[in-house]
């Protein structure tokens, strides 16, 4: 479902250290190389709780029935990956009863208090996630959001509007949610949070937002057997590979390119999972994203003819579009575009990726890295998920750093806490 085309990447196959891919493919598979503990999205797909996805099933049809918004409580892989799911999958603009709006991302005064003034007046529930439940921005988000929905519809039906993601035993909002008879599900201690999108955490949201997650993991179950070589016939290890081999030859950044809108926040769960597990030791891609051809009118003229040698990108071409349209004839033409006339607009969108790619590779001197995926629903978020989530263990593990821990993460959080004054931080 996804195809690797590396023609216009400047490499050459002996570039991509094939011998190097097979000894990391050994370390994954046998679990020995750093992280080794956080892998337990490598079977996933297959070995999930069975009963506790029947019971998540029927929770989100109960809260579908009782709300109209959802709002979903969490920050980094508790956020992203959920959003870039629902937006791929249902669109920007969908017609669902369910909105989902999100919250304990952002400590932006202005942006909590219009989204709580939005939801007066709504019927509203909660999915809050967090492993631990004392994450800053999360655990603020979910207090006056627990208060507001208390105000609103009272103690007693808020234990029916509120759910949590968290620990399966321990933590502080394990403990809120048992003491306040809050439904919970559980996120694996075997998977870090960049890595959880098809556990509960992205799955209940999902649930709630009427999306087929049947049709996830088949997708997901699709990678794990496809995706199974030691070598560069594996798609994703091609990939990493592909994108290690331009590190090494001085590049440092690589902008994962898009012409849908609606795959927009795919590119930023990838920016962390890529980020958050890369960036490490002095060591790593630097991780950005663009949507064209929007900003070919904004970053173009940079990519086309600014700083060389820096920046390289990796391509998205769709397939299938979920919708298309006809361009039809008008009759005055003052435009000048009725030589579209019959076309549809993802032929122009295709065509558009040829000429841009082009211009980039042959005039830009820019480095291309295709991604061909077959369309864009709930099977691919599957197979994608599982397909960059592998590519980021080899390329990880190819830059010799841990991919499954974030120990840069924990500095900001400890100079915060100081500065705000959190008992026992000195």
């Amino acid at each position: 479902m996804i195809k690797v085309d590396l023609q216009y990447s400047g490499l050459e196959k002996n570039d991509l250290n094939e011998t190097k891919v097979k000894d990391i493919h050994k370390m994954i598979i046998n679990k020995t190389g750093k992280g080794n503990d956080f892998l337990g999205w490598l079977e996933w797909p297959k070995t999930f709780d069975k009963n506790e996805y029947e019971k998540m099933k029927k929770a989100a049809s109960s809260l579908r029935d009782k709300i109209d918004v959802l709002v979903v409580v969490g920050i980094g892989g508790s956020y992203l990956g959920i959003r870039a799911a629902d937006e791929m999958i249902r669109g920007i603009n969908n017609f669902d009863k369910i909105k989902i709006v999100y919250a304990g991302h952002t400590m932006s005064s202005t942006y909590v208090a219009q989204l709580s003034k939005y939801l007066k007046n709504k019927k509203f529930g909660i999915c809050v996630i967090s492993k631990s439940g004392t994450t800053t921005e999360p655990g603020l988000a979910f207090r006056t959001l627990e208060q507001q929905l208390n105000e609103q519809v009272g103690i007693e039906k808020s234990k029916d509007l509120i759910v949590a993601i968290t620990d399966k035993s321990k933590g502080a909002l394990k403990t809120l949610a048992d003491n306040k008879g809050y439904l919970t599900f559980v996120i694996p201690d075997n998977i870090g949070g960049r890595f959880s999108v098809l556990t509960p955490v992205g799955i209940f949201p999902l649930l709630v937002a009427g999306v087929n997650t049947d049709k996830i993991f088949t997708g997901a179950i699709k990678a794990m057997n496809n995706l199974v070589q030691d070598n560069l016939t594996n798609e994703a290890y091609k990939y990493a590979a592909a994108r290690n081999a331009l590190y090494n030859k001085g590049y440092k950044a690589e902008a994962l390119v898009s012409y849908e809108l609606q795959m927009q926040y795919i590119n930023e769960w990838w920016k962390q999972l890529f980020g958050e597990s890369e960036g490490k030791d002095g060591k790593g891609l630097y991780p950005t994203s663009m949507i064209f051809s929007t900003d070919l009118h904004s970053l173009g003229q940079w990519v086309q003819q600014g700083t060389r040698g820096v920046l390289f990108e990796s391509v998205i071409k769709i397939v299938e579009p979920v919708n298309d349209m006809k361009i039809t004839k008008d009759k005055d033409d003052l435009d000048g575009l009725n030589y579209l006339v019959g076309k549809t607009f993802h032929e122009i969108n295709s065509t558009a990726i040829e000429g841009v790619i082009d211009a980039h590779v042959n005039s830009g001197k820019m480095p291309n890295i295709i991604l061909e995926f077959e369309k864009m629903d709930e099977e691919m978020l599957g197979y994608l998920v599982y397909f960059f989530e592998l590519a980021v263990a080899m390329s990880g593990y190819l830059l010799e750093v841990n991919p499954f821990d974030q120990p840069g993460v924990e500095i900001y959080k400890y100079n915060m806490f100081k500065l705000l004054g959190k008992p026992g931080v000195k």
